[in-house]
């Protein structure tokens, strides 16, 4: 087994992507830890998860027109609907991310 060096994080999406191959992909679970590169592997679905989350989540954002103004004038339909596209968007990325390969 080759040692890995890449000491990014893994973050919340990379746990769940790991426990998705665990149950889903057994094999391919082993080989990237055989080869050493399962680390690299749960980092980068990491990182492709939060870029997707920031990007999903300003979109809706903009397209629902969530602004700091709603946020300063009426702040609990502020949060309930940041917390609607929070659910949406992480929905959407463990779809397209978490449980893909």
């Amino acid at each position: 087994m080759i040692e890995e060096t890449d000491r990014r994080p893994i973050g919340k999406w990379g746990r769940m992507h790991k426990a998705y191959l665990e149950e889903v992909h057994p094999g391919l679970y082993e080989r990237l830890i055989l080869n050493g590169t399962l680390y690299r592997y749960l980092a980068d679905a990491n990182e492709r998860a939060e870029a997707m989350m920031e990007l999903l989540t300003q979109q809706m954002k903009e397209r629902e027109g969530i602004t700091e103004r709603l946020k300063a004038e009426q702040p609990m339909v502020w949060v309930g609907r940041m917390n609607s596209i929070q659910a949406r968007a992480e929905e959407i990325v463990m779809e397209e991310i978490i449980h893909t390969l």
